[in-house]
């Protein structure tokens, strides 16, 4: 019988009868694509994870995309352990125009030239630049007004779907997926079960028309026709392999609102609608429009200084919606300037030097490390979800904080791979192989070469690499300490927990000694006056990955284990359960937080400080103690519902510097200087 296939990018009726009626034959070409994609796959985990297998321990997996996105990883990591912080200075002065509005502005050029980032890099040189200014008269030289307009982000694509969701939402690539089945298999909205999202697997930015007429209709109603476009707006792909044979990942009906749907969906399934909702209407949007204004202030013969604002004049698409970033820098901080002329004398009231230090390149969220391997064109965006999840399985990383470690294992797998198969986790070889592949779906080659094209050598020089390289060669590192027990040298291994310290003369001598992050040995565990509450041993002080804590003697017979700073009580009861009391504890990475003693029973908890005093507006039994440099010390509700807050410390402003009063000359005595303030941070400047 002859075979026909039917596709569909949404699980609707219309689309289903569409797609029904216009059966079409099998692509063989696709077939065959998926198909060496597939023995590709096969072929080097199958092969390549054996030989891990006997190098370094059974269990560890290597694969074609995985092994690439592991390299990413340990290798970033590399480029920080290397990284030698630069230190630079920056000069900001706090200016005032004739009606005393205040702004802030940055020294820019020196003799006309534009100071570079690191023209100021000490505190000396810096020093020297105030002492020019402290007399200096500033004066608006140049005031330019331009107007910028901003485009709205096209639709979602895999990958961008699973980059936005773990910084807005944050969602696992893992989470965000199977979230995004369940909106697309259906779900029962009242009527029946609706499939309410496009197909989430695809490369595509495009919008169907019957999506853009829907969009331009939604926003003519919601926000009014000038937030609307007369014709759609066409994106085109940046992918440098996309493959695209289905729509962007849209809601099937954009007449339907988050809001309608909210009662059938659980929490995260209308967070991730509301954001796919939200993404595709914007980019049917009208653009930003901002009123943008650069200002350079000349300060004495030599020095300028410059500020920057910007307004937004018409908000455009971002009345909806705005794209989230990696850096968590906010776009639009530069705030408004007062009215100012060229020619206006300014008042200099508080110039500030202030130090900071380059800072080393961020570790991969899974946000920036699906959006790298997207675009070096590695492996399909479909699969980034279980290839994360896999390198967490496997313990070659960790995630903390959203943000991948990798584990001793991991580091030795990726250095193996690069230092003895590095064609195979090249990126451009990955990207190029992938290119392949596409090449194939369109029918430009064919599988069976390409395959063999990639076989023959891989397979010859995993059969050499498996006679030249040694289980020692890989897992033993040589240091220069001595064993304390037999005098012979001590190496470091690699072990199930990660890397550990050994005496080469095992196993005659099995002295071990534990290793720190930075491959130093571990202080030793001391004894503390406390005694374990379950077996009566004395109770070590040990130091762990987190900090130091408690650990019984007696292990491992007795595996107690406590934090070394115990919770302090606050006499508060816990509001939520109303059985426990409040506490003062430390997480793991010592910040401080509050939380119900009867965990895990009851996981009330708070990171800000609770005060005994209910809420005057909605009852609540607590309130919470919040102080930060903007908005001072404030007393407030801890429930997300109640925004009820009483301001108790207002914030501190910086007090404008006095003149000193005038001073007859002497040769023994200086100018008054301008009232100063250094400040020293290694935060990244921002």
């Amino acid at each position: 019988p002859s075979v026909k296939r039917v596709t569909f990018h949404e699980i609707t009726k219309p689309a289903i009868d569409a797609a029904m009626a216009s059966p079409r034959k099998i692509a063989r070409d696709l077939v065959d694509a998926q198909q060496a994609r597939s023995i590709l796959d096969y072929l080097v985990g199958f092969n390549l994870s054996p030989f891990l297998w006997k190098k370094i321990r059974y269990g560890l997996s290597a694969g074609r995309v995985q092994s690439v996105a592991l390299r990413l990883i340990c290798e970033r990591e590399n480029d920080i352990e290397a990284f030698i912080p630069q230190e630079y200075w920056t000069i900001e002065a706090q200016l005032a125009n004739s009606a005393k509005t205040t702004f802030a502005a940055k020294l820019h050029s020196c003799d006309g030239k534009k100071l570079g980032k690191f023209a100021l890099g000490s505190q000396p040189q810096a020093d020297e630049v105030m002492s020019a200014l402290q007399n200096a008269a500033f004066e608006v030289s140049k005031l330019e007004k331009k107007e910028r307009k901003r485009n709205p982000a096209p639709p979602f694509t895999t990958s961008t779907l699973q980059q936005e969701a773990s910084r807005k939402l944050g969602f696992s690539a893992r989470k965000t997926m199977s979230t995004a089945q369940k909106l697309y298999e259906g779900i029962d909205i009242g009527d029946g079960s609706h499939g309410l999202i496009t197909y989430m697997r695809t490369d595509s930015v495009a919008l169907s028309e019957q999506a853009t007429t829907e969009a331009r209709d939604v926003i003519s109603q919601t926000y009014g026709k000038e937030f609307a476009l007369s014709k759609p707006r066409v994106f085109r792909s940046k992918s440098k392999n996309a493959q695209e044979a289905h729509e962007a990942i849209r809601p099937t009906s954009i007449a339907r609102s988050p809001e309608q749907i909210k009662s059938f969906l659980t929490s995260d399934q209308f967070r991730l609608y509301q954001l796919i909702w939200k993404r595709a209407v914007a980019s049917q949007m009208a653009q930003a429009i901002f009123d943008a204004t650069s200002i350079d202030i000349a300060a004495g013969e030599r020095y300028s200084f410059r500020a920057s604002g910007q307004v937004i004049r018409f908000p455009g698409f971002m009345a909806l919606y705005i794209e989230g970033n990696d850096t968590g820098d906010d776009e639009n901080k530069e705030g408004l300037l007062p009215p100012l002329n060229q020619g206006d004398a300014l008042n200099c009231q508080q110039l500030t030097p202030e130090q900071h230090f380059t800072q080393p390149p961020p570790r991969f969220t899974e946000a920036s490390l699906v959006k790298t391997l997207e675009e070096y064109g590695i492996g399909r965006p479909s699969t980034y979800a279980s290839i994360m999840a896999t390198l967490v399985t496997r313990k070659y990383v960790r995630l903390e904080k959203r943000t991948f470690f990798p584990e001793d294992t991991g580091r030795v797998v990726a250095k193996l791979l690069v230092d003895h198969f590095s064609q195979y986790v090249d990126y451009d070889f990955t990207a190029d192989l992938e290119e392949d592949l596409d090449a194939i779906s369109r029918g430009e080659k064919t599988w069976i070469p390409a395959v063999k094209q990639f076989w023959d050598p891989f397979i010859t020089l995993l059969q050499k690499k498996d006679k030249e390289v040694s289980k020692a060669d890989i897992t033993t590192e040589k240091t220069d300490k001595i064993c304390p027990e037999c005098g012979k040298e001590l190496v470091i291994k690699l072990g199930r927990s990660g890397r550990f310290l050994a005496c080469s003369g095992f196993p005659d001598c099995r002295h071990t000694e534990p290793l720190n992050g930075d491959g130093e040995a571990t202080e030793e565990p001391v004894m503390s006056d406390e005694k374990c509450e379950k077996c009566g041993a004395g109770m070590l002080i040990k130091t762990g990955r987190y900090g130091k804590f408690l650990a019984c003697s007696a292990y491992p017979d007795c595996k107690n284990i406590q934090p070394l700073e115990k919770p302090k009580s606050l006499d508060i009861e816990c509001p939520q359960c109303k059985e426990g009391e409040m506490m003062e504890k430390k997480s793991r990475y010592g910040k401080i937080f509050y939380s119900c003693n009867r965990y895990p029973k009851c996981k009330y908890a708070l990171w800000n400080p609770p005060k005994k005093e209910a809420c005057p507006k909605c009852a609540w039994p607590i309130t919470e103690i919040k102080t930060t440099k903007r908005w001072g010390t404030v007393q407030r509700c801890p429930q997300e519902e109640c925004d009820w807050e009483n301001v108790l410390i207002p914030p501190v402003k910086k007090p404008a510097a006095k003149k000193a009063p005038a001073k007859k000359k002497t040769a023994a005595k200086k100018p008054a200087a301008k009232k100063t303030t250094a400040k020293k941070t290694t935060k990244k400047d921002a």
